[in-house]
């Protein structure tokens, strides 16, 4: 089976007045059907830059993104993004909101709005349909900004720190929903995350990034006990404070040899 997601040789400069700086520098990934993935590493590492190039918002330098094997050059409907805000309208309400992607790519019927609906219910956003965005608390919000991203039934979700502004509760319970729903439904994803605990938690491998320029540095993959384990439960079992240890210490090790 070909990959959902593969990038060849990426590499990306960004261009100044007087002088590049070259972000990222050959790149190699392959994500299967159905993964998980994680990217950590120091700031500047070109983590945010990846997501851009793979959701085809930001052409590279050099190399090539394939979409189960199709070249992009692009946005496709095929990739969801979803960010740290939720960018719901403040006029349309939730069940608007999270219409909204099948609406802008022409998918919208009786069908697909069903659907949507029932994926508000399965979030917890039962009767909170016809509310506004003002009346829901930050983390109902992201639920939101989810089912809208969901709702196209994206084959590859990229997910850009979407926790980070959240209290740390909230944030936990989100990160069991994404992950149950995510698997449930079978859906590829990409997450960007600084809290390594969330990535070990929530990942089948993570990858860290070295910095100047970005480059994979160490693939880490996840025992099966922890990611087949809700991400709640999974920081109590054996080896995951060891696990969190090995990716902390060769972190450091990165954001030092990047400065």
């Amino acid at each position: 089976m070909l990959p959902v997601v593969e990038l060849k040789e990426i590499t990306h400069a960004y261009l100044g007045d007087r002088e590049a700086s070259l972000a990222i520098e050959d790149f190699n990934l392959s994500v299967g059907q159905g993964e998980f993935v994680s990217l950590v590493g120091p700031s500047g590492c070109g983590k945010t830059t990846l997501l851009s190039i793979i959701a085809g918002l930001l052409r590279p330098s050099r190399g090539e993104v394939l979409l189960s094997g199709r070249a992009t050059t692009g946005p496709s409907p095929e990739v969801g993004y979803m960010l740290q805000q939720d960018y719901l309208f403040p006029w349309r309400s939730i069940q608007d909101n999270a219409l909204l992607g099948l609406e802008l790519t022409g998918r919208l019927d009786e069908a697909s709005r069903s659907k949507t609906l029932q994926l508000l219910a399965d979030m917890g956003l039962a009767g909170k349909e016809l509310a506004f965005p003002a009346q829901l608390s930050g983390g109902m919000r992201q639920r939101v900004a989810l089912v809208r991203t969901l709702a196209t039934d994206p084959g590859l979700l990229l997910l850009d720190e979407p926790f980070s502004a959240l209290d740390y509760q909230i944030k936990l319970q989100l990160e069991d929903l994404v992950s149950e729903t995510l698997m449930r439904r079978g859906t590829t994803a990409i997450l960007v995350t600084h809290d390594l605990s969330e990535a070990i938690a929530v990942s089948s491998r993570v990858i860290l990034l070295q910095r100047n320029p970005g480059r994979i540095r160490r693939i880490f993959q996840v025992p099966e006990d922890i990611r087949s384990t809700p991400p709640l439960y999974a920081r109590d079992l054996p080896g995951f404070a060891e696990l969190f240890h090995e990716v902390w210490k060769e972190m450091e090790l990165a954001g030092r040899e990047g400065v």
